[in-house]
């Protein structure tokens, strides 16, 4: 067996040399962030907001700071299992295990087949992928590409009046109860379908994921950058004590012959 440390410095060093490639898979966040909308009757997420502190001058000369408000759902965010009401008995984002925040990835791209707002990912399309690919990674993450992230420059586009793709009921009870992964990672503002409100089980991505203790990675972007298998991820929420979720960087490493 190699020595546990030469591993690490064998992975340090192929970093430094840009054999092993970062690659970010985070929205930047901004005032201009689409952030999810609800039902006038229900409570409203908030967009971010930064405020300035002081900025080199009479409040702060030698200083530049600011205040940020926002939801724990802004932007590119974490679910945690306590996010749904499937999950309560879980964790919430603070107690997640930091073993289960890194680990292999693969992605499954449907954005030829997404001419339709509201497709929905089948679990013939998951099988499809795995007789070419291989099986789903233990303890890992399925990020569903589908192209939708070209449109976050535009909020309006983004949310597309709630019509955005998804993942059918079937695929999603299959997915979160029936495979080893640990999580799920979409382009679009939720890990639901837009229209998953009036599903027979409504938000069954929610539903069975955070039911099933695993977690959801939203607003993803440069999934075209990774390879269908082969990268590990690095998911870094804010371990919010009693939080539901946290706005997050999220990072993929790939050998860089994959790009």
């Amino acid at each position: 067996m190699n020595n546990p440390q030469s591993i690490l410095a064998a992975v340090a060093e192929n970093l430094v040399s840009n054999n092993i490639k970062v690659v970010d898979l985070t929205a930047p966040l901004s005032a201009d962030t689409p952030v999810i909308q609800l039902p006038p009757e229900r409570g409203q997420p908030w967009p971010f907001k930064r405020q300035v502190i002081s900025q080199y001058d009479e409040k702060g000369k030698e200083v530049y700071w600011n205040n940020i408000s926002m939801s724990e759902h802004t932007g590119t965010h974490f679910d945690a299992p306590i996010h749904w009401i499937s999950g309560k008995e879980f964790s919430d984002v603070s107690q997640i295990p930091t073993q289960r925040l890194v680990g292999p990835a693969v992605v499954l791209d449907v954005s030829a087949k997404v001419n339709n707002p509201d497709f929905l990912l089948e679990r013939h399309h998951v099988e499809s992928w795995c007789d070419i690919h291989g099986p789903l990674p233990k303890a890992g993450w399925l990020l569903y590409r589908t192209g939708w992230d070209a449109n976050d420059r535009n909020a309006e586009q983004f949310l597309n009046s709630g019509h955005t793709p998804g993942i059918s009921t079937e695929c999603a009870k299959w997915l979160a109860e029936e495979t080893p992964l640990v999580g799920i990672g979409v382009e679009t503002v939720g890990t639901d379908a837009g229209q998953a409100g009036k599903f027979d089980q409504p938000y069954p991505v929610h539903w069975y994921f955070h039911g099933a203790d695993k977690y959801g990675l939203t607003q993803l972007k440069n999934l075209s950058l990774l390879p269908p298998t082969g990268a590990i991820l690095i998911v870094a929420p804010l371990p919010i004590v009693g939080g539901s979720g946290s706005p997050c960087r999220a990072y993929a490493l790939i050998h860089n012959e994959n790009l």
